[in-house]
């Protein structure tokens, strides 16, 4: 008779231990997966994004390998030139930032 009073305490004990684990404990079991699957949704959600700024290098790259378009990507954005050559820069109304003071 004894023998099962100890028997029924340990699985009481155990399932005590069990159910605090899972749930109840900072560092429980659903807990930690909870966060775990957050960083993984962050970490894929880069992954695409920096997937996606390889593939936009990738065909910058491509885009850049002849003489041509890297001439014209330079001219346009830091307004070079060649030797003897003039740059007029025409600016709109429309095309210049102001900063307003409010």
């Amino acid at each position: 008779m004894k023998l099962n009073k100890f028997k029924n305490i340990y699985i009481i004990i155990s399932a005590i231990f069990i159910v605090w684990m899972l749930f109840l404990d900072a560092n429980s079991w659903f807990f930690t997966h909870k966060e775990l699957n957050k960083q993984i949704e962050l970490l894929e959600e880069q992954k695409a994004n920096l997937n996606q700024s390889s593939e936009n290098d990738n065909k910058n790259i491509l885009k850049f390998s002849s003489l041509e378009e890297l001439e014209k990507f330079a001219r346009e954005h830091f307004y070079m030139k060649k030797e003897n050559e003039v740059i007029y820069i025409i600016e709109y109304e429309d095309s210049i930032k102001t900063t307003t003071n409010e």
